[in-house]
């Protein structure tokens, strides 16, 4: 059933009954006014006759002569005036005026006006006790009024509410549905824009203009966000189904020569038992060695994934300095016979997901640690946090960063291939790694709205790999607020530009 319908029948409905209310209410209303005058003239009559009544009874109990007690009641009627009296003593009842038939039961008192039914009329009866100084002399005295509230007069009030109620009945009825009609316009305009909408088949989105009817924009206005918030979780499970399937392609193309080699080695223990022991510590080494190449792959693809599907609720106010500490820490327990410095102020806040920028430092330091090592000495790092203020150029907006410096000693990386070390799979050829630390160390500069550089240190040996964040408050920390969308599971990490941004990085992440 339409809207206006039912707003039709339910004022067709609520009309008459109000009618029928305020009519019933007016009926009371008349009838206690008119009562009301009544009352009041009876009370004055009554005060009026109550002493000719007395004496009356008074002439009744000293037994005086006939033509005594007439006069005296004919005094009481004339005070009487139109109203009807009937006096009851000891000694009988006189009675004159308009009044009901001796027939009719009367109450057993009624100090203050009631109303009386005899028949097709109507009464308003009132009683007033009269006594003198002596014990005999007691009677009641009755009034009556003829009912001018008759129900003649009533009923006719009744019958035109009725009336009026019975013609209210249709008229409120189809003006309230004419101007329902009228009013559910926007609705009907707007159901006709969004009935051929389906958002898995078209990106089409209602235009809703203000129609001044506040629901009805509100209803718009939350349509509009349903659809968004739809349209957002599509893409997200479209990035997720994309992701997955990209982990599963990565995966079998990049474990595939790992466990072929884990195959042939497990083939050459099971054929050969009898193998010498140095030979079967070599191929236990490389077992050892591919095992702990596969763990890294496996780890390092979940961790991409993650960065490819994190939401900007995950970002928050982190600091950097803590992270730094926490990492280099865990390290140092792994490494202990490997020198890390960390040389890092307190306080440098940025606007940032804690695992991902954990990831970022572990990963810079134990790339440090792993080629950092030369003439097999220990490796040493020296990672370095501070805050620093960049100004505006075409490269940077400018304002607070977090520097982020880890070098180390070892060969170093030519200018030529320092592009190319940000992308997928890319390790030297004894790098024990899975080649996708420093991809996911850029994904995460991206997503962080940062720069990454690869530099010569201020020693000239080793390499320095540098990081910049924006601080918490500023002008791009709103801007981290909504990660970068881009697949890195599919695609390679774009070299660095000059100034170290991924290539091809904008701030809608194309």
């Amino acid at each position: 059933m339409k809207l206006s319908t039912r707003i039709a029948l339910a004022v067709g409905v609520a009309v008459p009954l109000l009618v029928l209310a305020s009519g019933w209410l007016l009926l009371r209303l008349v009838a206690d006014d008119l009562h009301g005058q009544q009352d009041a003239h009876l009370r004055e009559r009554a005060a009026a006759v109550a002493q000719d009544a007395r004496r009356l009874l008074r002439a009744t109990a000293n037994d005086r002569p006939p033509a005594a007690l007439q006069s005296r009641e004919r005094r009481l009627y004339t005070s009487a005036l139109d109203v009807g009296i009937r006096l009851v003593g000891p000694e009988g009842t006189a009675s004159g005026g308009p009044q009901p038939e001796p027939s009719v039961a009367l109450p057993e008192a009624a100090p203050a006006p009631v109303t009386l039914h005899a028949g097709d009329a109507g009464w308003r009866v009132m009683s007033v006790e009269v006594t003198g100084a002596r014990q005999n002399i007691a009677g009641t005295l009755w009034l009556f009024s003829p009912d001018t509230a008759s129900e003649a007069q009533l009923g006719l009030v009744r019958r035109r509410v009725v009336t009026v109620a019975l013609l209210a009945a249709p008229l409120s009825g189809l003006l309230a549905w004419a101007v329902a009609s009228r009013a559910a316009r926007p609705l009907r305009l707007l159901q006709q824009r969004t009935s051929g909408l389906d958002p898995r088949s078209s990106a089409a989105r209602p235009r809703h203009a203000p129609t001044g009817v506040g629901e009805v924009d509100d209803l718009a206005g939350t349509l509009r966000t349903v659809l968004e918030r739809y349209d957002e979780q599509a893409a997200r499970t479209e990035e997720a189904l994309a992701t997955a399937r990209s982990f599963s392609a990565a995966a079998s193309h990049e474990l595939r020569t790992p466990l072929m080699s884990m195959q042939t080695n497990l083939e050459i223990l099971a054929d050969h038992p009898g193998l010498e022991a140095q030979e079967r510590d070599e191929v236990v080494t490389d077992l050892r060695r591919e095992h702990a190449r596969l763990l890294g792959l496996l780890v390092m693809l979940r961790e991409l994934g993650r960065g490819d599907l994190v939401e900007a609720e995950a970002f928050g106010p982190l600091d950097l300095a803590e992270v730094l500490d926490a990492s280099a820490g865990d390290l140092r327990r792994r490494h202990p016979e490997a020198r890390i410095g960390v040389d890092g102020v307190p306080g440098v806040l940025v606007h940032g997901w804690e695992p991902g920028l954990r990831s970022v430092v572990d990963n810079l330091l134990t790339n440090a640690l792993v080629h950092g090592r030369r003439d097999g000495r220990p490796a040493e790092v020296e990672a370095v946090l501070r805050a620093a203020v960049e100004q505006p150029g075409p490269a940077t907006p400018g304002g607070p960063v977090a520097v982020l410096t880890v070098d180390d000693r070892g060969p170093g990386i030519p200018p030529q291939a320092r592009g190319p070390v940000f992308e997928r799979f890319r390790r030297r050829p004894d790098s024990p790694g899975s080649g996708l630390g420093l991809t996911l160390v850029a994904q995460q500069i991206a997503l962080h709205r940062g720069r990454i550089r690869v530099l010569d240190p201020p020693s000239g040996a080793g390499t320095r790999i540098e990081v910049r964040l924006p601080l918490r408050d500023g002008p791009s920390a709103a801007e981290a607020t909504l990660p970068l969308r881009r697949d890195w599971m599919i695609g390679t990490a774009a070299r660095p530009q000059p100034d170290g941004r991924p290539q091809g990085f904008h701030k809608d992440g194309s």
